[in-house]
């Protein structure tokens, strides 16, 4: 009986401290972008990152867009400076000269990633 009530206060403390934490997930991210494009094109590609949380504690820590395997963008954020809301997107600009390989990924600062998700442009000639 002591043990229940000593864990039950524990978790108590931690849902205080924490707030949302129980709720919470990893950040996940999804990429919106033409599934193919002429070749020197102009091509938008949108990031959208979802958290079920963005407190003081617990908020997305960063997200990345490569794109061959080069980043094209990068957002830190910090306890100060956390993202706009649980779900935010961000976009880069990319010229089409041959099929464009997409992967992007985002972090929570206490579970991490929910893992990079993949995309590819083809590109037409």
């Amino acid at each position: 009986m002591k043990e229940s009530i000593v864990v039950l206060v524990c978790l108590m403390g931690i849902s205080f401290f924490y707030p949302g934490t129980a709720c919470a997930n990893k950040s996940a991210v999804s990429i919106e972008a033409p599934a193919s494009a002429e070749k020197g094109a102009d091509v938008i590609i949108r990031a959208t990152v979802t958290h079920n949380n963005n407190s003081l504690f617990h908020y997305t820590q960063w997200l990345r867009i490569d794109v061959d395997g080069k980043t094209l963008g990068k957002w830190e954020y910090t306890r100060s400076e956390r993202p706009e809301g649980a779900t935010f997107t961000k976009e880069v600009k990319v010229k089409a000269g041959k099929t464009l390989e997409i992967v992007a990924e985002a972090s929570c600062n206490v579970h991490g990633s929910a893992g990079p998700a993949k995309t590819t442009i083809a590109v037409r000639d």
